[in-house]
């Protein structure tokens, strides 16, 4: 078995992790000092010399030496992190999968005086609020360190390595045989205003568990439908039943068919034949379209019950499952009938992510894509490296973390936007980048031929030849746009569908406001909002992505 300690400076983790594994005979290794023997030079001296970005990838590069877990219930390893490793979703991958890990956790202004102490000079108690320095770090890594066992770092010394060596013996009784990386793993938790967020591997069950037991729940009401069902409903409700819960199913129809009114008054007479109350939560189990729709049952029954979101596409996971927006559709047009109703916890399971088939897993990509171009220069990176091979699903970018890393980051990235704006008053609106005409292209193809990436990615190419035309896209950042999609092999064949029929449902965007549409337009490092663009030019756009009349694309 291994141990990995993480925390914030100051906050013991190489006397702990010493003294850890001194009482086990276990090895110990500090990954700061091994990156120092490494490059021959002290850390500050790393950083002056290489920068933040020359330091992070030698440390990317000490996690993976580390190589795949000791097996076994004896203690034969202790890894003490630097403070900031586990911001890198790769090492948290290659750190906590088959290892215990633990948060040596303590207050900010104990952690600070600490550090004031400390013989080794550090950035973070030299400036003129050392205390409100160490507070903002504990805030923007508490959902990484969270994913570890929680232990109380500032006690006595002796205390807190009992206290670790009590989550060994723990695990070491309940050890399973067979491989280190068999059990579960919880990448990131994060209590927000939108809902708790967990995201990890086989962490499903557990999620769930966790979150019915906070609402005291009796049983589990399970919302899904026929495709996601048979992929993982089997494991789940077995998963559940063995937790203790008595399941309930309600099924909807596959896709886009559950985004109706008549199904959510169907559900919803299911709900009344069981006897919901307003305070049990419904867990919906499925992609974006079923999300969407057990979310507008929950905000609805009732006048609004709780619910959980176990997203099981990838679309859903790194995009739609997040963010609170429920709805349904009318003929008239794509999500004209919803509400903003946020989910109390947000589940996110990769490895349910195993099974999808390779269109499904390309076409999300295209949510992801969009994140990108909204500012995340890390995740366009990633696409472009990693993003072919997640597409064929091929098996080195799950065992990578190439997956999980971009779940991630797109997922993660969301919950800042939403949480700086809940109800798409500002900032949010630019989550829409690729989809006035995205929806036009689905509605025009009866949402049954295109799925709901592959339109984003279209989209997306519309928005940077628009923007190129109206002098507020750059070029060569549209270019660079259009090879990430041809990468992807993503919304690259024109599309046969009518033009007058895309424009006619263009005109049902929600996005109207005094009757212009408001464009969402890559610029050089992100997206304007609200943008007015002349009608023949979002025409001729999209005659663009369309094969002529009578010619089959």
């Amino acid at each position: 078995m291994d141990v990995v300690l993480v925390g914030l400076p100051g906050s013991g983790k190489s006397v702990v992790g010493k003294r850890l594994a001194q009482r086990h005979r276990a090895a110990y290794i500090d990954l700061d000092a091994a990156i120092e023997r490494e490059a021959g030079a002290p850390i500050a001296g790393i950083f002056e010399s290489e920068g933040e970005a020359g330091f992070r990838a030698r440390e990317r590069a000490a996690v993976a030496a580390l190589g795949p877990p000791h097996e076994g219930p004896e203690l034969s390893r202790v890894v003490a992190t630097g403070g900031g490793a586990v911001v890198d979703p790769r090492n948290r991958w290659g750190l906590y999968r088959g290892r215990l890990a633990v948060w040596l956790d303590g207050r900010p202004e104990v952690l600070a005086q600490r550090l004031r102490r400390s013989a080794t000079v550090r950035p973070l108690v030299t400036n003129r609020d050392p205390i409100g320095s160490v507070r903002a770090l504990h805030a923007a890594r508490e959902p990484f360190y969270a994913a570890a066992e929680r232990v109380n770092g500032i006690a006595e010394i002796p205390v807190v390595v009992e206290a670790v060596d009590r989550l060994v013996r723990e695990r070491s009784a309940t050890a399973a045989p067979g491989a280190p990386d068999g059990g579960s793993t919880v990448l990131l938790r994060a209590d927000t205003r939108i809902g708790r967020v967990v995201l990890g591997e086989r962490v499903a069950v557990a999620g769930i568990d966790e979150a019915l037991r906070a609402f005291d729940a009796q049983r589990a009401i399970l919302v899904s439908e026929p495709g996601a069902w048979g992929a993982v409903g089997a494991a789940l409700q077995a998963g559940l039943e063995a937790a203790g819960w008595p399941v309930e199913l309600v099924l909807l129809p596959r896709g886009e068919a559950a985004k109706r009114l008549s199904v959510v008054e169907d559900a919803a007479g299911e709900l009344a034949r069981l006897r919901v109350e307003r305070g049990e939560p419904l867990v919906a189990v499925g992609g974006g379209a079923l999300g969407d729709t057990a979310g507008f049952l929950a905000a609805t029954y009732l006048r609004g019950v709780p619910f959980v979101q176990l997203p099981t596409t990838l679309v859903a996971q790194l995009d739609s499952s997040i963010g609170g927006k429920t709805g349904v559709d009318l003929p008239a047009g794509k999500n004209l009938v919803g509400a903003f109703h946020q989910p109390a916890a947000i589940v996110i399971d990769v490895s349910l992510l195993r099974s999808l088939p390779e269109r499904q897993l390309r076409a999300a990509l295209g949510e992801a894509v969009k994140m990108a171009v909204i500012g995340d220069e890390r995740l366009w990176e990633l696409i472009d490296q990693d993003g072919p091979a997640i597409a064929r699903g091929e098996p080195n970018a799950w065992s990578s973390g190439a997956v999980a890393e971009l779940v991630e980051h797109a997922a993660w990235a969301k919950v800042r936007v939403v949480l700086d704006d809940e109800r798409e008053a500002a900032g949010r609106a630019a989550l829409n980048l690729g989809h006035s005409l995205g929806h036009a292209f689905e509605a025009a193809a009866g949402y049954e031929d295109l799925l709901h990436g592959e339109a984003v990615g279209y989209g997306l190419r519309a928005a940077a030849r628009i923007g190129v035309e109206a002098g507020l896209t750059p070029p060569d950042r549209a270019a660079r746009l259009e090879r990430t999609l041809d990468g992807l092999g993503l919304a690259g064949d024109p599309l046969p569908l009518a033009l007058e029929a895309v424009i006619g449902h263009l005109g049902a965007d929600k996005k109207h406001r005094g009757g212009r549409l408001g464009w969402v337009i890559p610029t050089a490092d992100g997206v304007e909002t609200g943008v007015e663009i002349p009608d023949d030019l979002v025409r001729r756009v999209a005659a663009g992505l369309l094969a002529p009349a009578g010619v089959p694309a």
